[in-house]
Formats: structure tokens, sequence, C-alpha cells
């Protein structure tokens, strides 16, 4: 199999999303509203979460906690129309089960499906898991970080939107009280959630007091899992998202027999260690079940975010090894990169 190379490849968001179908977005929430909960209920939906038991899942919630840094630039993710752009290039693909994100994130889509059906296209939102993160309220840098109010999706609106599912974040610093009340908070909403028989995907962090940089070791692992599958009134409709790359994963994972899905972290401009992460990860244990995972698929160097997508979902969903994944990535850029300019004018 051939090295990985990305050469004088580099992918070019403006031939798959134009600034005129950015702009688009924007009269249509002006002229349209109601386009938004039109569209999202007439969305066919799953029967079940996962169709063999395991999921890729794009994550796309990061500018609502103020998290905007890619590589060297600061506000990377804050050009909307790269970050849309991208998170399209992979949703529209029916490669990738589903995509997490936030209200304004998540109703762009459904947006963009809107004008891709209205001009003769098909839904590229069927049948895929649309989750919504919830608490986002513990703004990065803020003196109030750890104490990460629900400031997005409420319970109410993700079955009004026809949603699949919840997302929610719950960092451990055990030394700040802040951290007591997300606890309480992320538990009386997996509690309410399941009430509607609603997924939540739980996402608990043990970080440091000083910078709240994730800690990794197995110890702090096993302990923050151990207080996430405990939380709520009950279990049963409660999946964790954990980091991967971590040592000794073997016995991280045996701490829960939740379903688990590995996070990727921040982008390493090169997505080629998190396929080989994750690829270790799937083998660790039977309950790891995939990925959600964001900004090393949406900005992965000069790749083509779908071909990254699509090598991960290959090692999820199909055991593909990480130098066949690799090679699959670089046969699968700039597939399908009309896909929206054949219907969005």
């Amino acid at each position: 199999m051939a090295a990985y190379n990305v050469g004088n490849y580099e992918f070019k968001l403006e031939q798959f999303f134009t600034k005129k179908m950015f702009d688009a977005i924007t009269e249509v929430r002006v002229d349209s509203p109601e386009v938004i909960l039109q569209e999202a209920k007439s969305r066919k939906k799953r029967k079940k979460i996962t169709l063999d038991g395991k999921l890729t899942v794009l994550a796309a919630d990061h500018p609502g906690r103020m998290v905007n840094k890619n590589g060297d630039d600061p506000i990377a993710m804050a050009d909307r129309q790269q970050y849309l752009g991208r998170v399209l290039r992979v949703v529209t693909n029916p490669g990738v089960d589903g995509i997490m994100g936030t209200t304004d994130v998540i109703e762009d889509l459904i947006i963009v499906n809107y004008l891709v059906k209205k001009n003769g296209g098909k839904s590229f939102l069927d049948e895929k898991i649309i989750l919504g993160s919830m608490n986002r309220g513990g703004l990065a840098g803020t003196k109030f970080e750890m104490d990460d109010t629900f400031t997005s999706f409420s319970s109410a609106s993700l079955r009004l939107l026809n949603l699949d599912g919840a997302k929610t974040m719950m960092r451990l610093d055990v030394t700040n009280p802040d951290s007591a009340k997300t606890l309480l908070y992320c538990a009386n909403m997996i509690s309410e959630l399941n009430k509607y028989e609603m997924p939540t995907f739980l996402e608990p962090l043990f970080v440091s007091s000083e910078g709240y940089k994730v800690q990794k070791t197995l110890a702090e692992m096993v302990k923050v899992i151990g207080v996430a599958a405990a939380m709520g009134d009950s279990s049963r409709n409660l999946w964790l998202k954990i980091p991967c790359g971590c040592d000794n994963y073997e016995r991280i994972v045996k701490a829960t027999t939740l379903p688990l899905l590995m996070l990727g972290g921040e982008s390493k401009g090169d997505p080629t260690g998190t396929i080989g992460e994750f690829e270790a990860g799937m083998k660790a244990g039977k309950n790891v079940r995939g990925a959600l995972v964001g900004r090393n698929i949406l900005f992965p160097g000069k790749e083509d975010p779908l071909a990254a997508a699509l090598a991960v979902n290959k090692v999820i969903h199909e055991g593909m090894s990480k130098d066949a994944a690799i090679d699959f990535l670089m046969k699968s850029r700039d597939i399908g990169i009309d896909v929206l300019a054949k219907y969005i004018k």
C-alpha cells in the first residue's frame, strides 16, 4: 500500500459550497423560517440508532463554546462558510451515520436539505442520526467555564425538531465546585430524556485545575467513567463519549458495560494519527462502538474532510486496517464534489 501523501492536493471548499449557497441559507431564515420545523418534522428517521451496532458521527458544536482554534489560527472555525461547508461535505454523503451539533448548525443543515429537495434532489438527512448538543454555557477561557449551563437544545426542542438524541458534556475538576453543578445538570437532563426514551451521549472528562486540560491516565479515566455511567435515573439510554489514544485503553473501557464512542480531540492537521488511534481503540473492548469526532475530520490539514470521514467509517464499520483506510482515503478525494451544485445554483 502507498504511504500517505498529500502532495499538491488541497481541498477547495468553494468547489463544493459556494458563497451563493451560503447566502441562500440566510434568505430562507429571513423569508421562510417556518421551513425549519416543516423540514425537520418530515425527515425520515432510522428505526434504531445503529444499524450494525456501530456509529460514526461528526461533531459540530465547537463554536457554541467559543472554541474556534485550529492549528495556529485562533479563529479558524469562526468562518461559518468554511465550517458549515466542511460539515456539509461529510453529512451529504451516505457513508457517515450522522451529525451532532448546536441549534444553529443543525438548523442550517435542515435549510440546505430543504433547498436541495426544493430543486429536485433527495434528502441527505433522511435516516441520518442527528444529535443535539445541549450544554454549551461553559465558554472556553471564562471564569465560569466549569459551570456548564444548558444553553443550546432543550429536551422539548429535540423532540420538536424530530432529532434522534442528545449530547451533553461533564468536565470534572475535583477542586472546582462548579463541576458539581454541571454534574447535577447533566444527571437531571439524562433523567428528563429518559422520560421520552431519547438516547443521551454523555462526554465525561477528567480535567486539571489549571487550564482544564483533559487528563488521560488510567486512574483518572476509569474514575470519571464510573461517575458518568451512574448518572441519571437510568442508564438504559446512555452512551459515553471518551478520549482515545490513551495508555491502558483495554483497562479503561472495562470500567463500564455502556457503549462507548471515541472522541478525536484537537485537530492534528493530519488524519492518519486519528485513524490509527481509532483502529486500536476498536480492538480494545466489545463496548467500543465507534467514534464521535469533529476537528480531526473537519480540518484535516489540506485533506478532503469527506475522504478523512470515509476512512474513519471503514475502520469503524468494516474493521479496515489503518494502512488500508489511508489508501482508501487517498482514492476518495473530491468524490461527489458537485452534490450540492446540482441543486443549489
